[in-house]
């Protein structure tokens, strides 16, 4: 598989004083179809190396290569059309804007990429009967469910067809039901057109359908976890085992 992120030695310290040290040296490599779940405890680091992996922030030491180039070998503006043309981003608060319609919310991305008006509003129309919110495209986002919302978000994310999905939480502020249907997006999206997906997690249940696990400690990574051969329910169990084992960790801590 093609190799789309190639991240080494990976360093991120805050503080010019205090010195904190969020990511302590830590390495990862996404390949095109690759589904990457990164878990662990508050403050481990995790939402910092998902925002270094995806070029939002930069690390203090380390390299950083996405699609065999060098970020840090690039000019803000190479960077930001990069993001634009190869990374599509899906958050917790969905990030959609206000004061536009759904419709607009998910064209957006590719109004930034100069794509005409009448290619824009088919692949929006396409895109919104396959997530199942044509009905509400003209609609405002505070006149939809939050699972609306985030499937808006979502088709704004997958309609550049990245090469990259980024997930942070993406499931936080919907219910069991619309969780599912969008980790099925993201499983199908990846599994056909080999997608690549980082996403961030604290719900084991939703890390299951991962063909990868990443658990970060202390700005480490402790553990790696691939699924191989096994069910999306023996993966659920295999990843139980180490959320748990951390919390047992914490009450020995604790005394």
């Amino acid at each position: 598989m093609k190799e789309i992120i190639s991240a080494k030695n990976i360093i991120k310290i805050y503080g010019e004083k205090s010195k904190l040290k969020v990511l302590d040296n830590v390495n990862l490599t996404v390949n095109e179809g690759d589904f990457v779940c990164i878990m662990g405890p508050s403050g481990s680091g995790k939402s910092t190396f998902l925002n270094v992996l995806s070029t939002v922030d930069t690390p203090t030491r380390g390299t950083i290569k996405f699609n065999d180039k060098n970020i840090f070998d690039m000019t803000e503006a190479h960077v930001a059309k990069l993001r634009y043309e190869s990374i599509g981003f899906v958050f917790q608060d969905f990030n959609l804007i206000d004061s536009l319609t759904i419709r607009e919310n998910i064209g957006v991305s590719l109004v930034l990429a100069n794509v005409g008006k009448v290619e824009i509003n088919k692949k929006t129309e396409d895109i919104s009967k396959n997530l199942d919110i044509f009905e509400v495209l003209d609609k405002f986002p505070n006149e939809c469910s939050g699972g609306q919302r985030q499937r808006a978000a979502s088709a704004r994310a997958l309609i550049t067809n990245p090469k990259l999905i980024v997930a942070d939480e993406p499931t936080g502020n919907l219910d069991t039901t619309n969780s599912h249907q969008l980790l099925k997006i993201f499983q199908k999206r990846n599994e056909d057109d080999g997608t690549a997906i980082l996403m961030v997690t604290h719900d084991s249940m939703i890390a299951s359908y991962a063909k990868k696990l990443v658990f970060l400690r202390d700005g480490k990574i402790a553990e790696v976890l691939d699924r191989g051969d096994l069910t999306q329910k023996e993966f659920f169990y295999k990843i139980v085992d180490i959320t748990s084992k951390e919390s047992q960790n914490l009450f020995d801590v604790m005394g």
